[in-house]
């Protein structure tokens, strides 16, 4: 097992941004952050989605993976109601072929967040 620390993205001492275990990479839940600041982007849940990704696939890749590696995300909204404006973005940013997914709403979130994610991904052949 490897724990990765990724230089330049913001996260508390108490996690690391992701854990390789055999074939899988599991990456700790990621808000819309810039860089190595506390501070999320301007203008809601929309702009937060598609930096919460970028932040996700930052941490993929130095791991040597991307997004079409991921199996699972998991996304948390702190208001059910930007669901539509949270899965426009992710669309986006994802592309066609979308990994298996659940959306969570109603929760608090760090820093105020709109919306937080996880992910697993797969190293294997």
């Amino acid at each position: 097992m490897e724990k990765v620390v990724v230089e330049g993205l913001a996260r508390v001492p108490s996690f690391s941004h992701a854990v390789i275990a055999g074939d899988f990479v599991y990456v700790a839940g990621s808000l819309g952050t810039m860089g190595n600041t506390a501070e999320l982007v301007e203008g809601g849940v929309g702009p937060q989605t598609t930096q919460t990704i970028r932040n996700l696939e930052t941490i993929l890749e130095a791991t040597g993976l991307g997004l079409g590696n991921v199996v699972k995300m998991n996304v948390y909204l702190s208001d059910m109601a930007d669901f539509q404006l949270m899965n426009e973005a992710y669309m986006e940013a994802i592309g066609d072929s979308p990994p298996a997914r659940i959306t969570v709403g109603g929760v608090d979130l760090a820093l105020g967040g709109a919306v937080e994610i996880d992910c697993v991904a797969y190293r294997g052949e």
